[in-house]
This record gives C-alpha cells, sequence and structure tokens, in this order.
C-alpha cells in the first residue's frame, strides 16, 4: 500500500484536472514559462482568458502495400508538397520551419500544427469541479530532429498477450515503468510527458497553422489514427527497454477480443502496489470482470456479444481502408470527419469501460486528456494496433492501406530512447516486421463468429408490410425519409426507410465497391459520452445486440470539448457502415429500400442528424 500512497501523490500533483483557462508557451525558448494564447477572430473581448480544449490468422504478416500514388497537390511553388508536422515530445524553434505561407497552397495533406502557441487543454467538467490546470505541452528540442530510418539487425520484439506473460516478464516491465516514473517530468522520456503526447494531441491541444480560423489539429476521428498511436506506442516501448538495459523488451498487449483470459483487465494492472496500478479507475472492474466492447448499450455483457462487435468492427464492416482507418484528414478541415469501425467501436468501449465514474470526466481511461495517465492504456492500443495487423490479412474484401501519398508521407515526431527529436513517417509503420516488433499469435475464435439473423425473410417480409403496408410502402421507398431532416436522437430509438441506389449487384460489383450506410452531419455537445447503436431492422432492438446480423455497428465516442469559451463545444462528424455482407445475410440483397434503426444510448445527450443514405464507396 505504500506504493499506492506515492502513486496517488505523484498523480494529482503532476496529472491533475485542468481549469477553465487557457495557456500557451512559446516555442522560442524552453517551455518553462506560460503565455495567454495570441487573441484571434474567435476570442473573446480584450480582458478575457481564451478557453481552449487541451490537448487464426498470421498477426503479422501485413498484405504488401500497393504502389503508391502521386501526391495529390503541390505547393505553388512547384515543390513537393509539405509533409504533416506533429511535434509530439517537441519542436525545434518555429524559426526553423518553412516561411512558405500555407495558404498559398492547394488544401490536401494536413499543414502542421502551430507550434508558437501549444495551449493547455480544456476539459473543463460539466459541474464546474477543478482540480488543477492541465499543461501538456513537452519541452524543446535543442536541435532539429533526425530522420527515422527502419532497425536493421535489431532483435525481434514479441509483444505477449496480458494475461500470459510470465513473472520474470511482469519484474521487468515494472522496474522499466518505476524507473520511468522517477525521471525527471521536464525529461521527455518520462511518464509524464508519455501521457502529455496524448493530452496535447488528441484533446485539441495544437491548431492547424496558417489558418484565419482556428482549425483544431487531432489524431482521432481520421485515417490518421492507426499510424500515429503505432508510432506513439514504438517509441514508448523502446523507452521502457532503454530504462532496464534490455532492447527486446516489448509491451504486453491486452487481449480484450479472446475469451481466454483477455476480455477481463489484465491481472499485472490489478496490483495497487505496482506502478502499473492507475487508482483512477473504474473500481468495480477486477481482473474476473468480462469487459464490454458494447458499452454503454445497457445490455449485460457477455462473449457472444463481444464477438459479434469484433466481427462487425474487423470483418463484415471494415472491407475498405477507408472504414478501417476513417475519413482522410486534409488542411483546412476540422478532424472531426469520420473515425473507422474500430476506433468508434471496441476502442472507445474499453476507454469508458475502464474509466472512473467516481471522477468528474471519468478520468483517466475514460476521457482524451487523461488517458495516457494509466499504464493500462497504452496494452489496450497495443491491441488495437494488433488489429491492423488482423484486417489486413482477412481475405475477404479489398483490405489494404491506402495508396493516397497525402497519407503516406504524412510525417510525426517524437522524441525516441535517447532524448533525439524523431521525424517518422506514416509509410513507414505499414508493417510491425519491419519496425522490429511482432504479436505472439493467438487464437482469434471472433474472425468465424459470423453474427446470425434474428428473424427469418418470411417474418421480416410479414412486419415490413405491416408496419408500411401496400402504396404506403412504395411511396416510402420512392421519397425516402429526407422529410424527416434533420433528425434528434434522444431518449427514443428512431425508424426510417431509407433508399438503395442500386439492386442486383453482382459479386463483381460487390468486390468493386463497397455498399455502405452514411449517416451524415451528426452533431453533439463535445462535453457528453456519446453512443447510439445501428440496426437494419424494424423490430425490438431491445431482443438484439451485436451478436445478431442486423447490427450494423455504433457510433461511440468519448467527451472532448474543442472551443473557446465564448463559442459552443459542439462536435460535428459522420458515420459510415459497410453493408454489403449484411444484406446478403438478411437476403435483403436486392430489396429497393432498407429500414434503418437508430437506438440512442446516452442518458440525456441530444444528438442531430442531417441525412441517412446509402452509396457506394470504393478507396482512391
Amino acid at each position: 500500500m505504500a506504493y499506492i500512497s506515492s502513486l496517488s501523490s505523484f498523480s494529482l500533483s503532476n496529472f491533475s484536472a485542468p481549469l477553465p483557462i487557457s495557456i500557451c508557451s512559446s516555442s522560442s525558448a524552453f517551455l518553462t514559462s506560460q503565455i495567454p494564447c495570441k487573441p484571434t477572430k474567435r476570442s473573446k473581448p480584450k480582458g478575457h482568458h481564451v478557453s481552449k480544449v487541451s490537448c487464426n490468422s498470421n498477426q503479422n504478416t501485413p498484405t504488401p502495400n500497393p504502389e503508391e500514388e502521386k501526391p495529390s497537390s503541390y505547393n505553388i511553388l512547384g515543390k513537393h508538397r509539405r509533409d504533416v508536422l506533429l511535434g509530439i515530445g517537441g519542436l525545434y524553434g518555429a524559426s526553423a520551419l518553412s516561411n512558405t505561407n500555407p495558404l498559398a497552397m492547394a488544401a490536401a495533406p494536413i499543414l502542421e500544427p502551430d507550434l508558437e502557441h501549444c495551449c493547455i487543454t480544456d476539459d473543463v467538467p460539466p459541474k464546474g469541479v477543478i482540480e488543477a490546470q492541465v499543461y501538456c505541452c513537452p519541452p524543446k528540442s535543442s536541435s532539429p530532429p533526425i530522420d527515422f530510418k527502419l532497425p536493421k539487425g535489431t532483435p525481434l520484439r514479441v509483444r505477449p498477450p496480458a494475461q500470459f506473460v510470465t513473472d520474470e516478464y511482469l519484474e521487468k516491465y515494472k522496474l522499466a515503468l518505476k524507473r520511468m516514473r522517477e525521471l525527471p517530468s521536464d525529461d521527455p522520456r518520462s511518464f509524464k510527458q508519455q501521457a502529455d503526447i496524448h493530452c496535447a494531441y488528441c484533446d485539441g491541444g495544437y491548431k492547424q497553422l496558417g489558418f484565419p480560423v482556428e482549425l483544431d489539429f487531432k489524431v482521432h476521428f481520421s485515417w490518421i489514427f492507426f499510424p500515429f498511436h503505432r508510432w506513439y506506442l514504438y517509441f514508448y516501448e523502446r523507452i521502457l527497454g532503454s530504462l532496464i538495459d534490455d532492447p527486446t523488451f516489448a509491451l504486453p498487449y491486452w487481449n480484450w477480443d479472446n475469451p481466454d483470459g483477455g476480455m477481463v483487465l489484465p491481472s499485472i494492472f490489478a496490483d495497487e502496489d505496482s506502478p502499473l496500478y492507475d487508482p483512477r479507475r473504474n473500481p468495480d472492474i477486477t481482473p474476473t470482470t468480462l469487459v464490454d466492447l458494447n458499452y454503454g448499450s445497457g445490455k449485460e455483457p457477455s462473449v457472444e456479444q463481444n464477438l459479434g462487435v469484433m466481427y462487425t468492427s474487423v470483418v463484415s464492416g471494415a472491407k475498405r481502408a477507408s472504414l478501417f482507418h476513417g475519413k482522410p484528414f486534409l488542411a483546412g478541415k476540422q478532424p472531426e470527419l469520420g473515425g473507422g469501425t474500430v476506433e468508434l467501436g471496441p476502442h472507445t468501449a474499453v476507454h469508458r469501460w475502464t474509466g472512473d465514474p467516481r471522477q468528474p470526466n471519468k478520468e483517466d481511461m475514460g476521457r482524451f486528456y487523461s488517458a495516457g495517465r494509466d499504464p493500462a492504456f497504452y496494452s489496450h492500443h497495443a491491441n488495437v494496433d494488433r488489429m491492423w495487423n488482423i484486417w489486413k490479412t482477412i481475405p475477404s474484401g479489398k483490405r489494404r492501406d491506402f495508396k493516397n501519398r497525402d497519407w503516406l508521407e504524412t510525417s510525426f515526431f517524437f522524441y525516441d530512447e535517447n532524448k533525439t527529436l524523431v521525424r517518422v513517417k506514416v509509410k513507414d509503420s505499414l508493417d510491425t516486421n519491419k519496425m522490429g516488433y511482432v504479436y505472439q499469435d493467438v487464437a482469434i475464435p471472433w474472425l468465424e463468429k459470423k453474427p446470425k439473423p434474428k428473424r427469418t425473410r418470411k417474418a421480416k417480409k410479414v412486419a415490413f408490410a405491416q408496419q408500411f403496408g401496400g402504396i404506403g410502402a412504395a411511396m416510402a421507398a420512392e421519397t425516402g425519409p429526407s422529410s424527416k431532416f434533420p433528425l434528434t436522437l434522444l431518449d427514443s430509438k428512431v425508424t426510417l426507410l431509407v433508399k438503395r441506389p442500386k439492386q442486383l449487384r453482382s459479386k463483381r460489383d460487390k468486390e468493386e465497391e463497397e455498399e455502405v450506410l452514411v449517416i451524415d452531419g451528426i452533431e453533439f455537445d463535445g462535453d457528453d459520452d456519446v453512443k447510439f447503436d445501428v440496426y437494419i431492422t424494424d423490430e425490438d432492438v431491445e431482443d438484439i445486440g451485436p451478436e445478431s446480423t442486423e447490427f450494423a455497428g455504433s457510433f461511440s465516442t468519448l467527451g472532448h470539448s474543442h472551443s473557446n469559451m465564448n463559442m459552443d463545444k459542439k462536435i460535428k462528424t459522420s458515420l459510415t457502415l459497410g453493408i454489403t455482407d449484411l444484406l446478403e445475410d438478411l437476403d435483403a440483397e436486392n430489396d429497393d429500400s432498407v429500414l434503418v434503426t437508430l437506438v440512442p444510448r446516452s442518458e440525456n445527450v441530444s444528438i442531430t442528424i442531417q441525412n441517412i443514405k446509402i452509396e457506394f464507396e470504393k478507396d482512391e
């Protein structure tokens, strides 16, 4: 118990909740002083502080990446378009950056964040409960970054499932994390600085550079979600290994998709005397509590539901890169464009399930700014990262990464184990074998766990006729649900008839283009935890769950406000779900229209939706 006492003190003094103010740092000096952010067009009048939101498939052999496409844009000088600069761990002074005006460039790749002003996160607790400010900005590098080179001749690191680690391994892990926690807080390798990476860059600590309107720079809800977190763990793991002088050390992954000992909180994180413990975690969770991969549904978790979530998120609903990875994040756009199936499904569910309901915002895992303070976070994201490898080995669908160079050439910056600032690119993260690590193989039962329809085709036809009846059904199929928009999703489900653009699709058609359900213009308060489930049915969905074919997927987010105090904190995004396999399994692939039911799962949370449609999608 001596350790938990010191840990609690460490957590609260160094990792406390934020004040409702915004603090920025100048990148022209070591980040020890804090100054108010520059006023912008959205700032309050002079005299007011600006408030900001801070900051059995082979699992290790991804399919080769196809030939890269040409960049989609160049700057007006004819030079190759600038890479994305994510200054994780700190960047060299802004004077080292190009003076090219980003506004003069074609808006395709993400522009770098405004490094002159890294701002404090602003996740003000909804009830006004405030502990202390959170300053997530990193220390400044004294020298320019070096370009990352894939390792050669180094020992291969094998990431083990957390439920099967040996005592010897666990002692090494505990020692490494203990030493990381003992590093000075301004050391970029310290646990505080490593946790702050997620705080600053996943919760709006930076803005995009060069735009007259403040545009958030965040790595969630877009196609950079997977590569960013892969690099994040890569350097975190290398730092841990270096602290115990073991280059073979590898992070354990939280195997929450596996009922063989993995669908619980790993016991290695439950010892209160261990450096792997976090006191701000759901007290109802123990190493025997079944994880809920459909968290927030109001249903009792079950292994069958969890397997159904995994099948839908990785197999049937993610047959294209745009569905699995999410939407492109390009310059001049807000990042809430649309997350991928794993990010919005099991990834978010585990975050929310693990967060502490006793805390104002369900810290630590239940909020972006604080998630990295829980050591379980890194093992959670190791399993998320593992899903990327598994996804590329599933034979059905065109499961290949984007060929677009705006994605492949995207760059991030991290401090390595030598405190050296390193520049990395997405294209170097596509194969974990080349990066020097793999995942220990375990059974993947959900790959073969195809959900089954709740009702027969005949029963569905009867229900359809009873609800819409004769001519009314024909009219509904013709006009679609447009007259109902914008619709508000609050306390009760909404069922709509959505017209399909084409029927009688050939096998080749289905291989070339995935039929997708698009829920567009999803808008909600950024402070809220939001969840709704989507079903292709009109029946009583309380009797249906992810184990049934009718379940198309979920939209689920963590609360993360993102604007100034004088502005609303609305988030606008979209959800795209692959439904080709679902329609086949429901024997509905030749229907003119389908019934779509949205079921809100968040208490007293209002969600506005602008449109629902079905279209066909293929990767660029």
